[in-house]
């Protein structure tokens, strides 16, 4: 059984921390809050305790994970040479949910990186993702505390549903603030483009930087053979064990959901609504029981961080309830967070409609 320790989010017992501490110094796998989801924290520099958490995980070795460090000082020994935007980004960025792509140094190993010359690392902001990361003094590998390709935890609960016996710890501090993966920045190219978007936007990154470009799909298509230069490309990834079927188009898709969960729901199957405050009342109008119909509501389109919040806990709350398929919807809003979170459908789809 995997060890459950409860900790105040803002005041984490340092008993407990040092525990969870002294674990991640000797090769355990360590489960811990962050701003943005719960991670699955080892020793970075540590080759066999990375090995086990790809295995706990499954995990595929082409898929890098991102070093979390407490300070912009823990930086230099993980990097070969930091470009001047470092500086400037962390300044108004770190701590927080970024994430930023450099050459990394000897010291760094291959399992950590997919093989790649790069390494991705961010500050946490999170207290207790800060406390874990101070007592253990080594640079620490998380990527999100779940069964690869599942949506991602949010709440230690969903931590354990995925990962109880396969873990040694997990510290329990509380539902997570942001909800979505960090931005990933890379500054290894001529330009800093982000790989992965999220609560730092792009608009954001642009008021820092002169220029910066996105990565569109295109950049899944890499030769996973080869290593992916960031978590977060595959074109299937968050995803519910449960098909999930998605409509592009924003308010123009409506109907179209409509038609087709009328179509599901005449031929007796359940279906599973992933819904935004807006479209109730036009979803009441499908009129089905509870038995067959399952509605989670992820809130209104004006307060996206409410919706990035409650994203994957909806997704899993939908998988666990049995049903037959999932519809859902894009949001109307495609710049800012509303870029993120489309994104994060878009891989836990499926399939997809475009209206």
């Amino acid at each position: 059984m995997t060890d459950v320790v409860r900790v105040d989010a803002e005041r984490p017992d340092r008993a407990a921390i040092r525990r969870a501490a002294d674990r991640l110094r000797d090769g355990g796998l360590v489960a811990f809050p962050t701003e943005t989801v719960y991670g699955l924290g080892v020793h970075a520099l540590d080759r066999e305790a990375v090995r086990r958490l790809f295995a706990a995980k499954g995990r595929p070795a082409s898929d890098p994970v991102i070093v979390h460090v407490a300070a912009r000082e823990d930086l230099e020994p993980l990097v070969r040479g930091v470009p001047d935007a470092v500086s400037a980004l962390a300044a108004r960025f770190w701590p927080g949910p970024l994430t930023i792509v450099l050459p990394r140094s000897a010291g760094v190993p291959d399992e950590v990186t997919a093989g790649r010359d790069t390494v991705a690392v961010r500050v946490p902001a999170h207290p207790v993702a800060q406390a874990l990361l101070v007592e253990a003094g080594v640079p620490v590998a998380a990527p999100s505390a779940n069964l690869f390709s599942r949506p991602s935890p949010t709440q230690a609960a969903h931590v354990i549903v995925d990962l109880d016996g396969r873990i040694d710890m997990v510290v329990d501090g509380g539902p997570t603030l942001v909800g979505l993966e960090s931005t990933v920045l890379d500054l290894t190219g001529a330009v800093a483009r982000v790989l992965r978007p999220g609560a730092v936007t792009v608009e954001m990154l642009r008021a820092i930087l002169p220029r910066v470009e996105t990565s569109g799909p295109e950049a899944a298509a890499e030769d996973q053979a080869a290593g992916m230069a960031s978590p977060g490309l595959l074109p299937r990834h968050y995803a519910p064990r449960t098909p999930l079927l998605l409509y592009g188009g924003g308010d123009a898709a409506l109907p179209a959901l409509l038609r087709d969960a009328r179509e599901v729901l005449a031929t007796g199957r359940t279906i599973g609504l992933l819904a935004l405050e807006e479209d109730r009342k036009m979803l009441g109008a499908l009129d089905a029981p509870p038995s067959r119909m399952h509605v989670v509501t992820l809130g209104s389109v004006g307060n996206l961080e409410g919706v990035a919040t409650r994203l994957y806990a909806a997704l899993r709350e939908l998988d666990a309830a049995g049903l037959d398929l999932i519809l859902a919807r894009e949001l109307p809003v495609t710049s800012g967070l509303g870029l993120a979170i489309n994104d994060r459908l878009g891989r836990a789809a499926h399939e997809h409609r475009t209206c």
